[in-house]
């Protein structure tokens, strides 16, 4: 494979060995996506961030081709979803009831909201709660901006600017979301992990915790709306 000032010139092998890495990703999100969007529409956005990944990958940089690649990969589903406008209203709005309702809670109590409390606060019954939770984790990414971060995408390597406040930014937003994480219920933080680092699925985790697939999109829902809550009083 040749190269041309840290770039390669030659795409093609690039893409023909990381093609799976777009399914992998597909997948992985369609757990969280309604049934109404199409597996095959996240693949044909990601072979496009793939692309691009191939064309500006920069060996110099120090990061592996699939890390950049997932990145853009993932980036490029996302911003093809956002595009689309699939997302209710109604999600919208419920996902910040719950955010807001966790934090008024916890800013009263001076600890982790409880299910009740929250459903409490927002003057509807614990399942009508719980079901909220099911839809807005079933239909709606939190979004990396909602915890304080930049926007999805990551530098291009080929953009002729100082890269600096990015990293920063980047470690930054990386040593608050473990802070945040780490003051999770035990079992929600369970749950984060299992999911992002371990890429189980919602079915693969519930048998781990001996609880539903149901169960397990809830407590979902509820550690990423929780640090959505958090991220906005710290």
């Amino acid at each position: 494979m040749s190269k041309v000032q840290g770039y390669y010139n030659d795409t093609s092998e690039l893409i023909e060995r990381h093609s799976q890495l777009v399914n992998k990703i597909a997948y992985h999100l369609m757990a969280r996506l309604p049934a109404s969007v199409l597996v095959d529409d996240l693949i044909q956005s990601g072979m496009i961030g793939l692309l691009e990944a191939a064309r500006n990958f920069d060996v110099n940089k120090g990061a592996s081709f699939e890390t950049f690649a997932g990145i853009r990969i993932r980036g490029a589903m996302l911003d093809e979803m956002r595009r689309g406008d699939w997302v209710p209203r109604s999600v919208h709005k419920n996902s910040r009831s719950i955010a807001s309702a966790i934090a008024e809670v916890e800013k009263i109590t001076g600890r982790n909201a409880k299910e009740a409390e929250v459903a409490k606060q927002l003057s509807i019954s614990l399942p009508e709660y719980q079901q909220m939770l099911r839809d807005v984790n079933s239909s709606k990414l939190v979004a990396y901006e909602d915890f304080g971060g930049a926007d999805e995408g990551i530098v291009n390597p080929s953009d002729n600017q100082d890269t600096t406040f990015n990293k920063v930014s980047e470690v930054q937003f990386s040593a608050k979301l473990i802070k945040l994480i780490k003051e999770l219920p035990e079992r929600e933080a369970l749950v984060l992990s299992l999911y992002y680092d371990e890429e189980l699925n919602l079915k693969e985790i519930g048998l781990v915790l001996g609880v539903s697939e149901s169960r397990v999109s809830q407590i979902h829902s509820q550690a990423l709306h929780r640090l959505k809550a958090k991220a906005l009083v710290s």
